[in-house]
C-alpha cells in the first residue's frame, strides 16, 4: 500500500497469522488467537485441529467475531481513504467526518438492499448504526413499510456460515430486528413475515446462537420469544434443531444477566408442549437451571425465571425426575423459598409439593429436611401468603408427619406451636 510513494506500515495485529494480509472479517478461537473467517475455515476444513499460531489442540472449533478488532481495522481503513481524499483535494473544502444519516438515506439503503445490491452487509451496518442513535430511529424503522421483509429476505440463501460474510449478515438482521422489538406492535404479523415468510430465518438464528457475538445471541434469544405468539410458532422454534441447545448455553455459558434472562425467557415462552419440556429436560436443563439458583449474587428477575422453568418442568415425570436426581437442586429451592418475592415463593412451594407431594420422591423429602425446609414451611404458613400455597405447605407438612413421627419433633425450632394440625 503506497501513498506518496511512502509505504504505509500496517499494524501486525491487523494482519491475519496465516495470510498475513489485513483481516477482513476477524475471528477469534478459543485459543483466543485471531485469524481471517476464510483463512481458518479453511485451515479447519482441510483436517486440521489445532490451533495455527500456537499449535494447541482445539477443545472447539467453533469461533466468534471479534468486533473490537473488526471495527479498530475499519477505523483505520477509513483513516487512510480519508487522508488520500484530503491530500488530494482542495484544503478549503475538506470535509470532517460523515454526518449522521437522515431517514432519506436510510430509505436509499433499504432499497439498495431489496434490489440486492453487493454491499449489503454495508448497508446493514450504516443502518444498524443509523438504529443505534435513538429512540425515534428505532420507531422510524419500525414503522417503515417492507422494513422487515427486505431485511429478513437477505436471510435467504445465507444459511451455512462458511463464507465472510454469511454470519455478520445474520447478526446484522437479527440485531436490527432486536431494536426495533418495542416498536413494532403487532407481533404476530412479525411472527409472519420471520417464520413464514422465510424458510432460512430460524436456520440463520441457529447460526447466530452458535457463532455470533454476545449482543446478537441475546437478540435472538429476544426475538425468538417476541415471535413465539401462538402454539403453532412456538413449536416451530422449538422443533428446529440447535434453537433449544442454543438457548440453553446461552443462559449457562455466559455471566451477562441480560444474555441469562434471554435465554430463560424464550425457553419459558417455547417449552409448554410436553414434548419440549422433555427435550429441555434430557438437554441438562435442570442442572443449569439448579446451579443458576444457586449462585450469591442471583437477581430476584432471574430466580423467578429460573423458578417458572423449573415448575414448567416438574408438571412432567421426567422433568420431577431430574429434580430429584440433582444433588443441589432441591435444597437450593428451600433456600430461595422466603425473602426474595412472592413469585420466587410461590414457584418453589409448588415445585416441592410437585415432587415431594404429588410424586413422593424420598431423595426429595430427605433433602426439603436437611435444608431446614420444615421450619421455612412453618414459617410461610404463618405469613401472608395466598390459599393455594398456604393449602400446599399443609399438604407437605402431613407428608412428613405420615413419613416419620419425630420428623418435625426433632426440629430445635421455636415455630412449632404454629403447626396446623
Amino acid at each position: 500500500m503506497v501513498k506518496n510513494d511512502l509505504f504505509i506500515t500496517v499494524p501486525s495485529f491487523f494482519k491475519c497469522p496465516i495470510s498475513l494480509d489485513v483481516m477482513k472479517s476477524p475471528v477469534s478461537l478459543c485459543t483466543g488467537v485471531t485469524y481471517d473467517r476464510s483463512s481458518i475455515q479453511q485451515w479447519l476444513d482441510s483436517g486440521n485441529n489445532t490451533c495455527p499460531a500456537t499449535m494447541q489442540v482445539l477443545q472447539s472449533k467453533d469461533f466468534v467475531p471479534n468486533h473490537t478488532l473488526h471495527r479498530l481495522i475499519q477505523i483505520w481503513s477509513d483513516s487512510l481513504h480519508s487522508n488520500t481524499d484530503h491530500d488530494n483535494s482542495d484544503p478549503s473544502t475538506s470535509a470532517s467526518s460523515s454526518p449522521p444519516l437522515t431517514q432519506d438515506q436510510v430509505r436509499v439503503l433499504v432499497k439498495n438492499i431489496e434490489d440486492h445490491a453487493e454491499n449489503r452487509l454495508d448497508c446493514l451496518t450504516k443502518i444498524l448504526d443509523f438504529a443505534k442513535e435513538s429512540n425515534e430511529n428505532r420507531a422510524f424503522l419500525a414503522k417503515m413499510d417492507g422494513f422487515v421483509p427486505i431485511i429478513v429476505g437477505v436471510l435467504r440463501s445465507n444459511v451455512d456460515g462458511r463464507g465472510e460474510v454469511e454470519i455478520e449478515l445474520s447478526e446484522h438482521v437479527v440485531r436490527l430486528l432486536d431494536m426495533i422489538l418495542m416498536d413494532y406492535a403487532d407481533k404476530e404479523q412479525l411472527m409472519r413475515l420471520t417464520l413464514k415468510g422465510n424458510p432460512d430465518f430460524l436456520s440463520s438464528v441457529v447460526l447466530v446462537l452458535k457463532k455470533g457475538s454476545l449482543d446478537s445471541r441475546v437478540g435472538s434469544g429476544r426475538v425468538l420469544e417476541a415471535i413465539a405468539v401462538n402454539g403453532e410458532s412456538k413449536l416451530l422454534i422449538a422443533e428446529k434443531e440447535g434453537i433449544l441447545s442454543g438457548l440453553i448455553r446461552l443462559m449457562s455459558s455466559e455471566t451477562d444477566s441480560s444474555a441469562i434472562e434471554s435465554g430463560l425467557s424464550c425457553l419459558i415462552a417455547v417449552s409448554m408442549p410436553r414434548r419440549i419440556k422433555l427435550q429441555i429436560v434430557r438437554l441438562g436443563v435442570v442442572s443449569v437451571l439448579s446451579k443458576l439458583l444457586s449462585q450469591p449474587d442471583t437477581g430476584v428477575s432471574v430466580a423467578e425465571k429460573v423458578l417458572k422453568l423449573l415448575d414448567m418442568v416438574s408438571t412432567c415425570p421426567e422433568g420431577r425426575t431430574a429434580i430429584c436426581e440433582d444433588p443441589i437442586c432441591v435444597a437450593t429451592i428451600v433456600q430461595k423459598m422466603l425473602k426474595v418475592s412472592s413469585a420466587v415463593t410461590e414457584h418453589a412451594v409448588l415445585i416441592l409439593w410437585s415432587v415431594c407431594h404429588l410424586f413422593r420422591d424420598q431423595k426429595a423429602q430427605e433433602a426439603v429436611t436437611k435444608s431446614n425446609g420444615l421450619t421455612k414451611i412453618l414459617l410461610l404458613m404463618q405469613s401472608n401468603c395466598s390459599p393455594s400455597v398456604r393449602q400446599m405447605s399443609s399438604d407437605l407438612l402431613k407428608i412428613f408427619r405420615v413419613n416419620s413421627k419425630s420428623c418435625l419433633s426433632s426440629y430445635d425450632t421455636k415455630t412449632t406451636h404454629i403447626m396446623p394440625f
